[in-house]
């Protein structure tokens, strides 16, 4: 069996920068199995699998180790790829997937993810956060994952994390986060727990960070930058309960996926 394949830059609109995700289209679900090791054998923080229902679209999510239940460069991406390549004529496109409906919708040169809102919660600094990060955050909260808040993007860049460390925290990821030089805020996101120990561009950690900064910040629009080595543009807006997570998308490649050597 073959199956169509995209490489996606997401969070970009330039090549080479952004978060590369795997883009499989599929006529039918196969075997679990076989999606996690195509997963694992792309190597990219996710790899997203969708296919055509009457209303909308099935779409899943799975990094090199396990299945997430939210993604957010891994959504624009099969969007891009939905407009920009298979004739999607729509200006929206909605999602089913393991965290509810999800929409995806064309703003000019950008598409505009509609997400859940997942506001942190104060709550006390675990002991191994700060020893793997380094540095003393001035404040850490949490809601999937852990929110620790530095005073300036120079902390949250020269950031070295122990990843065997920050693996043992009871989250799926860390966030790092601060105030920015050209943005309104900046992040980093680790999750060796996922196997991924650096994500180059989150959507979904923005799910987090969106209400805290608007609620800092007293601004419901903010301009994201996400300072990996890759690093990606987010702009963002707090919907209330609900986030917009916009940005660009460029297509690396095309090409096809054997799987005719894997029994199901």
């Amino acid at each position: 069996m073959r199956l169509p394949y995209y490489h996606v830059d997401a969070f970009t609109g330039k090549l080479f920068s952004g978060n590369p995700a795997g883009v499989c289209p599929l006529e039918q679900w196969l075997p679990d199995r076989i999606l996690q090791s195509i997963a694992a054998e792309n190597n990219l923080s996710e790899t997203a699998f969708f296919k055509r229902a009457p209303a909308f679209f099935e779409l899943r999510w799975f990094t090199p180790t396990l299945e997430v239940d939210l993604c957010g460069h891994a959504t624009l991406a099969p969007a891009h790829v939905l407009f920009a390549e298979l004739g999607h004529s729509d200006n929206s496109v909605r999602f089913q997937t393991r965290s509810g409906l999800l929409t995806a919708t064309r703003r000019n040169a950008m598409i505009e993810l509609d997400f859940p809102a997942r506001p942190p919660q104060a709550c006390a600094t675990p002991a191994k956060l700060s020893r793997a990060l380094g540095r003393m955050p001035r404040e850490v909260l949490k809601s999937r994952d852990y929110l620790a808040v530095f005073e300036s993007q120079a902390e949250v860049a020269a950031l070295t994390p122990d990843m065997d460390l920050l693996g043992q925290l009871d989250c799926l990821g860390i966030i790092v986060t601060a105030p920015g030089e050209d943005a309104d805020f900046v992040s980093r996101f680790f999750a060796p727990r996922a196997g991924i120990p650096e994500d180059p561009v989150t959507g979904s950690s923005h799910c987090t960070l969106i209400p805290f900064w608007a609620e800092r910040l007293g601004n419901s629009e903010l301009f994201a930058r996400q300072i990996s080595r890759r690093g990606g543009e987010i702009f963002c807006r707090h919907l209330g309960d609900r986030v917009g997570i916009g940005g660009r998308a460029i297509v690396y490649s095309r090409g096809e996926i054997e799987t005719g050597g894997v029994s199901s």
